[in-house]
């Protein structure tokens, strides 16, 4: 390298302008992003529902969207996977596919495949996979003095409205809290006496623990706010 410099130093001189030249252009028009525009083709569907065997999610959910997501424009493969409770599609299209138009079909055609699902399930979880999708910090909290329930309030009602008027950040809802859940055993036997199914009971129990309107009551010249008795307060009232 350095005999063919000494023999041709105007052939040196002239490659080593061109590329200082293209470097400082580069310099002014290469955008600069953390994450750049990625078309990533990927769509995720997400459906949970307790109590059911892999086998029944197959059949009662992956199948009937599987048969629905078949009329979407641009799809390229569909991928399940389902587990105790939950079942999860991967949605593959074209690399030139239009993602927000295939996210419109796609949400479009859960609402049509909901009409197959079994009582109770809730909507299913459509979420576009892509760069901003992922995470670019985790913030977290604790306290010796705060409970759990408390610090995760102070998250969700303080802390997270900060980050919502930041330009082109999105702010998930925190995670870690302990949710508050009533277990019912139920007695198989006394089922078989009563003659009841255990679909029975769960739909006496939603019936008996619901949010009714309140009225007012008028007791002289005074307007009394009144409300029905109509929730469980606490485990005892279950019984």
């Amino acid at each position: 390298m350095v005999e063919f410099a000494l023999k041709r130093p105007i052939t040196v001189i002239v490659l080593f302008l061109g590329i200082l030249l293209f470097s400082i252009m580069a310099i002014f028009t290469i955008p600069v992003d953390i994450f750049p525009k990625l078309n990533s083709p990927t769509i995720y569907v997400i459906e949970p529902y307790g109590g059911m065997s892999p086998q029944q999610m197959e059949g009662f959910f992956a199948t009937r969207l599987q048969d629905q997501f078949l009329y979407i424009n641009g799809i390229k493969n569909i991928e399940s996977k389902n587990i105790q409770g939950l079942t999860m599609l991967k949605l593959t299209f074209y690399e030139s596919t239009d993602m927000a138009e295939a996210s419109a079909q796609v949400a479009l055609q859960v609402s049509r495949a909901m009409n197959f699902f079994p009582p109770g399930a809730v909507p299913p979880q459509v979420i576009r996979f892509d760069a901003s999708s992922l995470p670019v910090g985790d913030l977290v909290f604790s306290s010796k003095t705060r409970s759990l329930k408390d610090v995760y309030d102070l998250a969700l009602t303080r802390i997270r409205p900060l980050f919502a008027s930041v330009p082109g950040l999105s702010a998930p809802p925190p995670m870690g809290a302990n949710a508050r859940t009533l277990v019912m055993n139920i007695d198989p036997e006394k089922l078989r006496s009563y003659n009841i199914t255990p679909d029975e009971v769960v739909q006496a129990v939603v019936k008996n623990n619901v949010i009714t309107p309140s009225g007012n009551v008028r007791i002289g010249n005074t307007m009394y706010i009144v409300t029905n008795n109509s929730l469980e307060d606490n485990v005892k009232e279950f019984e």
